[in-house]
């Protein structure tokens, strides 16, 4: 006869302080896995995060390509390839997080909470998924830049540090966006988000130079964090300054991990716990 185990009381047989952390890294690989499989098979995330950019990217070249050119004297395509990069990436970040708040509201995360697994493998799992989506989604938006006539000017060293910037930016929005949705039932303040990385599009130095805004603005879209990005990888493919935007990028990034890390750890247990 087959005996049943129960899970709540298999638990103090690895609860030792070694055996948690030699499990940690593998439980967390297979999280990433269920998480990665779920994106790649869930046709919202799919489309927000690479069929959207790629279609805004190519859109945006066609119809405003040439005359950005033709008004600046630069090619439009080194603003406009960072800037739907992080686009894809934001997009990415609010469409996983409305697959969290499914994910909470379906008790999954309740279940996962009471298996003997490691407790921080969950939030561990979510932060490598999206690192690799990131990743991924960037390289999808590069691809796409050179096949329209973007090109990596600064050679191998900085083509590589290129995806860096996305990178911490992503996960500065995803940990922001991650505090919203395991504090909200409702998908809707994942959406208001959505619509803020928007208007941060629009009022970029990606969509077209700060000297093209109205006075009024020009203050806000020089200082705000997608400006920065935008300057920071615009610097690394084709010249220009790179340290001050880079480092005001970092800035940001790193305020909004300090701010938003422990609304999103405390709500993402509370959210397990439920």
């Amino acid at each position: 006869m087959t005996q049943v185990l129960d899970p709540a009381r298999e638990l103090p047989a690895v609860t030792g302080r070694t055996e948690i952390w030699r499990l940690l890294i593998p439980q967390t690989m297979i999280q990433t896995k269920r998480l990665l499989m779920r994106w790649w098979r869930d046709p919202l995330t799919v489309v927000q995060s690479l069929v959207f950019p790629a279609l805004l990217l190519f859109i945006l070249n066609t119809v405003l390509g040439q005359q950005i050119s033709a008004f600046t004297g630069e090619n439009a395509l080194y603003g406009s390839v960072p800037m739907v990069a992080l686009v894809g990436v934001m997009s990415g970040s609010v469409a996983g997080a409305i697959t969290l708040g499914r994910e909470r509201d379906e008790g999954l995360l309740a279940r996962f909470w009471v298996l003997p697994v490691h407790r921080a493998s969950g939030l561990a799992a979510r932060i490598v998924a999206e690192a690799i989506r990131i990743l991924l989604c960037t390289s999808v938006m590069f691809v796409v830049g050179v096949a329209l006539g973007f090109r990596f000017h600064q050679g191998l060293i900085a083509g590589i540090a290129l995806f860096g910037v996305p990178l911490l930016f992503g996960i500065a929005f995803a940990t922001m966006v991650t505090a919203v949705a395991v504090f909200s039932a409702k998908a809707a303040l994942v959406e208001i988000v959505s619509l803020g990385s928007s208007l941060l599009m629009f009022f970029s130095t990606g969509f077209v130079p700060l000297f093209a805004y109205p006075a009024w603005a020009a203050p806000i879209v020089r200082d705000q964090p997608m400006s920065h990005a935008i300057d920071a990888m615009k610097g690394l493919s084709v010249g220009g300054p790179v340290r001050e935007p880079l480092l005001a990028t970092l800035a940001w990034c790193v305020g909004a991990i300090i701010v938003f890390a422990i609304p999103a750890t405390v709500g993402y247990r509370r959210a397990s716990r439920s």
